[in-house]
């Protein structure tokens, strides 16, 4: 039996209604972050689904030095902490570093832990210990059964809101593939399981001093992962893709969504009346 992990009023698991992780990859100024975060609350709410505003303060795990990181943990959790008590949606962003958890723990609702960082211990302590839901995201590197460690060591600190995110497989140089399997088998761990449907497409480090992407594919990943069974869906948007600042070859177009949504929620409704 799967968990089901509440935040705020949003309860993620087998039976709930499809959950939806949405926002930039990177926050790029407060303005803009602001109104997307307001766009996107217009977009779920007339499709009348849940989501959870995402935005990366501190982009660690770039391929260039040169690349941009984001405003950093301080006006990172600034921004966030204002559009959560402007618009009233839950925030996530990812940590890269247990030092941050203190500052982050009272502001996020949802703490990320980025697929390269899967396996740091003291990282992932830190951060069930401040009883917040986490989630995880599968590295690129492990099967899904090793997921389990992962799970016992949040497990370990007494919090169990814990969800698993997949976000595709290193298959070869500089590309991924998605295993539509291990949906499946990191459910069965009793968590909900989160497809991340952007990521899933990147080409690490395939532009050389950048990570390319293939965004024609996310929208036939996504179909496919909520057809097997998944419990929400991640997303990057941005209005502006070309434009921005972190993962542009990959990030959903903004006007793109909605379209998107209507079809990930009809597939949804068939595969609740057969499971």
């Amino acid at each position: 039996m799967t968990k089901r992990v509440n935040i705020k009023n949003i309860s993620v698991g087998k039976g709930c209604p499809l959950v939806f992780i949405a926002g930039p990859c990177v926050i790029e100024s407060y303005e803009s972050c602001l109104e997307l975060a307001e766009k996107l609350k217009i977009i779920f709410e007339s499709q009348k689904v849940s989501f959870i505003f995402k935005a990366s303060y501190d982009k660690a795990n770039r391929t260039s030095v040169s690349s941009y990181r984001g405003p950093g943990v301080k006006e990172g959790m600034k921004i966030l902490s204002d559009i959560k008590k402007q618009l009233d949606i839950p925030v996530l962003s990812d940590v890269h570093c247990k030092e941050d958890i203190p500052t982050v723990a009272g502001i996020l609702d949802v703490i990320q832990i980025p697929a390269f960082l899967c396996r740091q211990t003291d990282l992932i302590l830190s951060a069930g210990e401040t009883g917040k839901p986490i989630n995880i995201k599968k590295g690129q590197f492990l099967a899904p059964w090793d997921m389990k460690a992962v799970v016992e060591k949040i497990q370990s600190t007494g919090n169990e809101d814990i969800l698993l995110t997949e976000r595709g497989t290193c298959f070869g140089y500089n590309n991924l593939v998605s295993d539509m399997r291990s949906l499946v088998i990191m459910r069965e761990l009793g968590y909900p399981v989160i497809y991340d449907a952007t990521h899933s497409v990147q080409l690490p480090g395939g532009q050389g001093n950048a990570s390319g992407g293939e965004r024609n594919m996310v929208a036939p990943l996504a179909r496919a992962a909520v057809a097997t069974g998944c419990d929400g869906v991640f997303l990057e948007v941005h209005e502006t893709p070309e434009k921005a600042l972190s993962d542009a070859s990959t990030i959903l177009p903004l006007k793109d969504l909605s379209v998107l949504l209507k079809q990930v929620l009809e597939i949804h409704k068939v595969v609740q009346t057969i499971s």
